[in-house]
């Protein structure tokens, strides 16, 4: 559970394409957090609880999916309490 941010770790190990996404539980895109190019190594992102217009979002259940390239994906869960 995080309020109001939540800092998401991970790691990579070639380098490549890397998306970050955030879904509700209807599979609807929240926000887009990374979607760039990075070489191997450890990054972190921060999402604040907001959509893709700025909004913040309501307290809930959220998907995380970290994407490299078309090969790699990770699924991970969040709770945002307000």
């Amino acid at each position: 559970p995080f309020n109001p941010i939540t800092k998401i770790n991970y790691e990579i190990s070639e380098f490549g394409l890397v998306n970050i996404s955030i879904y509700d539980l209807n599979g609807r895109l929240i926000n887009t957090l990374i979607n760039e190019n990075l070489n191997p190594g450890n990054y972190y992102s921060l999402w604040k609880g907001i959509n893709n217009n700025g909004n913040f979002v309501s307290s809930g259940i959220y998907i995380t999916v970290l994407k490299l390239g078309t090969n790699k994906q990770q699924i991970g869960k969040m709770v945002l309490l307000k």
